[in-house]
């Protein structure tokens, strides 16, 4: 293709390019004008701005057009005429049935009047709008079906069933809406005589995945109107549920948007509203002073007294901040004190920790010599109760003969007190094999030794005891 094709070709198509003016720039939700899931309907079951029509219900989570059941019909309606020329729309559905083919479908409407019951999908016919039908019945057997289609009427027009509109539609598309996963989304929006039908592809939760099924250029509608849905069945029956309705509308200035425009009928009904209210809250105030008349007028303080309080608040806010303040360096100078004074009290505690630790050495060397001295009494016990068992060992059993020579030595003292006036005549015997003769300082010194020996075991028996509970 030669250049001067392509550049001819670039020119026919610039046109048809959006160009930055035809998008709005504002865009303004109208609640009254829509509903959405989950709160479709308040508490009475009542559809707020909305009228039913016909076989409709609503709930909370959505408004069943149709039932499944054969010819019937239903619609609903807006109460509030809308008077923003510009509009997009965004209605979600859900339209399921048994049957191979779909029911009669059903039509999203904005059109002069309401258009209530009818035989065009459930509403009126000769509407004077625009009709945008989800037809799901093929009635003239071309497999043309499930179709979108734009349908204009200046009111003169009667809907052709037998072609299933198509021989008075603006455009169309062939887009499967029947049972399908997903509830359906489409936008509609009318902007500068142009209506675009775009259809979401359900690839993406994104807003803008939405691809255009159908554009009508130069379309007139009425300035103001009716938003309407309706849907019927024929012999087949098909659910027909709609799940939201969003209406926005649309302005390319702020000037331009509706918020902005107030209708005169309005404006004069609020002067008045105004102007009422104003008589009454001048009566009100007259009846306030007559039942609480002035005794002075210093009561009230003026605008010169309103300012002097305001600045005498701050100056007490400034103080107040101030006294925190204050209190918080004091804290500070206490804190620096004490730290000054603990430095100090390191300094000196350097030389006594060197004093500490030589008594602690000589502390420590006198425990040590403490668990010596242990040891070696441990020894020195073992030592004598060494000996004690060996001296038990020689003496088996001294007490026995202690009594005996003790009584022996008593008895010997009585005989020689007895015979000592006559022991002088006295002679030992000539016979030594008898007996022998046992003089006084041999008696003496035996009885020194007998006395020696006691005193020694004694001695000997008190330490051995002494040692015993030390043991135990």
């Amino acid at each position: 293709m030669s250049p001067l094709h392509c550049f001819i070709l670039l020119l026919s198509l610039l046109p048809h390019l959006p160009t930055a003016q035809d998008q709005p720039a504002h865009s303004r939700f109208e609640y009254k004008y829509s509903f959405k899931r989950p709160h479709v309907t308040l508490p009475d079951g009542t559809l707020p701005f909305w009228n039913k029509y016909g076989d409709a219900i609503a709930s909370q989570d959505e408004v069943r057009l149709v039932p499944s059941l054969k010819l019937h019909s239903g619609s609903i309606w807006t109460i509030h005429n809308a008077s923003f020329p510009h509009w997009e729309l965004e209605v979600s559905f859900r339209i399921a049935g048994h049957g191979r083919q779909g029911a009669e479908g059903l039509a999203v409407w904005y059109t002069k009047e309401p258009g209530r019951l009818g035989p065009v999908y459930g509403s009126a016919d000769f509407w004077d709008g625009v009709g945008i039908i989800f037809d799901t019945h093929d009635k003239d057997h071309k497999d043309d079906n499930p179709a979108i289609l734009v349908v204009g009427n200046n009111g003169e027009l009667s809907y052709d069933h037998t072609s299933d509109g198509l021989s008075q539609a603006l455009g169309s598309c062939i887009y499967n809406f029947r049972n399908t996963i997903r509830p359906f989304r489409a936008k509609i929006r009318y902007y500068k005589r142009t209506l675009r039908v775009s259809v979401f592809r359900g690839l993406s939760p994104s807003n803008d995945a939405f691809e255009l099924c159908v554009e009508v250029q130069n379309m007139v509608i009425p300035p103001s109107g009716y938003f309407g849905i309706s849907a019927a069945t024929g012999i087949i029956a098909d659910d027909h549920d709609i799940l939201s309705f969003l209406t926005h509308s649309l302005s390319r200035t702020w000037q331009e948007s509706p918020a902005s425009q107030i209708p005169d009928s309005e404006k004069e009904k609020f002067e008045k509203e105004f102007e009422d209210f104003q008589k009454e809250l001048d009566k009100n105030i007259r009846d306030f002073q007559k039942e609480h008349p002035k005794e002075d007028d210093d009561t009230f303080e003026s605008e010169s007294q309103r300012e002097l309080d305001m600045v005498l608040g701050g100056q007490n806010r400034v103080l107040e901040e101030l006294r925190i303040l204050k209190g918080r360096l004091g804290i500070t100078l206490e804190e620096q004190k004490r730290f000054r004074a603990n430095l100090s009290g390191s300094a000196a505690n350097e030389t006594t920790t060197v004093k500490k630790e030589q008594g602690e050495d000589k502390l420590k060397a006198a425990v040590n010599g403490i668990r010596e001295l242990l040891v070696k009494v441990q020894d020195l016990k073992g030592s004598i109760v060494k000996v004690a068992e060996k001296a038990k060992d020689l003496y088996p059993s001294p007490s026995s003969n202690f009594t005996e020579d003790f009584s022996m030595i008593k008895k010997n003292l009585q005989s020689l007190v007895k015979t000592s006036g006559s022991a002088h005549n006295l002679q030992c015997p000539t016979n030594t094999d008898q007996s022998s003769c046992l003089t006084s300082g041999v008696f003496i010194t035996f009885l020194l030794l007998q006395i020696t020996c006691l005193t020694f075991y004694l001695l000997f028996s008190s330490k051995k005891d002494c040692g015993t509970k030390k043991a135990y």
